[in-house]
């Protein structure tokens, strides 16, 4: 192990996804474009790579509007110990949602509920996050003591700093750092819209998803290092967390590699810090092992 690896008991996995298709069709995977991951995806798929890597605890993500995955993310928490955490889906827009989020936490698993995501990158509603009923629902949200998710496009990124300021009382985790245009023109409005949700100190983000955003193949770590440090100097260490999102992660690296990339590219940090990011960000913001 080298000076920058991580402590391989101390590593959290914020952000991966697991699914079924006969019970949890996943209509957005392309079977010619994305074949990598045409298939099903469960805990025991996971596990090794996980626990190989040194990660001993995973918070899980929905991936479709679905309560009812929802209820099967929480089982499957509740009958593993390496799920830490769930961040599932309501309808935001619902007159109930606190009543929603409280069944969710009376089901089996329950406890493990830490957050909400809805897929805003789909949304066709430029104003989206903007509109009351759902402000309203992410409210309730942060009023139920979770996080909320933000799944948004770089485009996106300045309604998401918005909503950020005007509910201080919510916590936002931003997946993938807001998924920047690598290479390409748009990466200097990244950087500036990323800054301005970072300013909103109720706000923090993953090192996550990112391989799937660069525009050839293969990968280097050189081309993720402008987005990586880049988060790191608006957001420092204590307010960013690792995520492998696997499965969808299968498309550009495999579970190994993308820890090795994380390694390299926390590399110049120094412990504390790698810490925060590898691990304690995650466990503090999501409150894993906190009942």
């Amino acid at each position: 192990m080298t000076d920058a690896a991580p402590d391989p008991a101390r590593i959290v996995d914020a952000h991966h996804h697991l699914w079924v298709r006969a019970r949890h069709p996943q209509p957005w995977i392309d079977p010619v474009t994305m074949s990598a991951i045409d298939a099903d995806f469960e805990l025991t798929d996971l596990a090794p790579l996980a626990r190989a890597a040194g990660v001993t605890a995973t918070v899980v993500v929905q991936s479709i509007a679905s309560a009812r995955e929802t209820l099967d993310l929480l089982r499957a928490a509740a009958d593993d110990v390496l799920v830490g955490g769930v961040v599932g889906w309501v309808d935001l827009t619902a007159d109930d949602v606190a009543d929603r989020l409280d069944r969710l936490r009376a089901a089996p698993g329950g406890q493990h509920l830490v957050g909400v995501r809805h897929l805003v990158q789909s949304e066709t509603d430029p104003a989206y996050l903007d509109r009351p009923d759902v402000r309203r629902g992410i409210a309730a949200v942060g009023a139920a003591g979770l996080v909320f998710d933000l799944l948004v496009r770089q485009h996106q990124l300045p309604m998401a700093a918005r909503l950020a300021r005007d509910l201080p009382g919510v916590r936002f985790v931003l997946d993938h750092l807001g998924k920047p245009a690598l290479g390409a023109p748009e990466f200097d409005d990244w950087r500036r819209d990323l800054r301005a949700l970072a300013a909103a100190p109720n706000t923090t983000a993953k090192v996550s998803g990112l391989t799937t955003e660069v525009p050839r193949s293969p990968w280097t770590v050189a081309d993720l290092r402008p987005a990586v440090d880049h988060a790191l100097d608006v957001f420092g260490p204590e307010r960013l967390m690792f995520g492998s999102d696997w499965p969808v992660s299968l498309l550009a690296t495999s579970y190994p590699r993308w820890i090795e990339a994380v390694t390299e590219l926390l590399g110049d940090l120094d412990p504390a810090a790698r810490a925060a990011v590898w691990a304690g960000t995650a466990r503090s913001c999501y409150q894993l092992g906190v009942s």
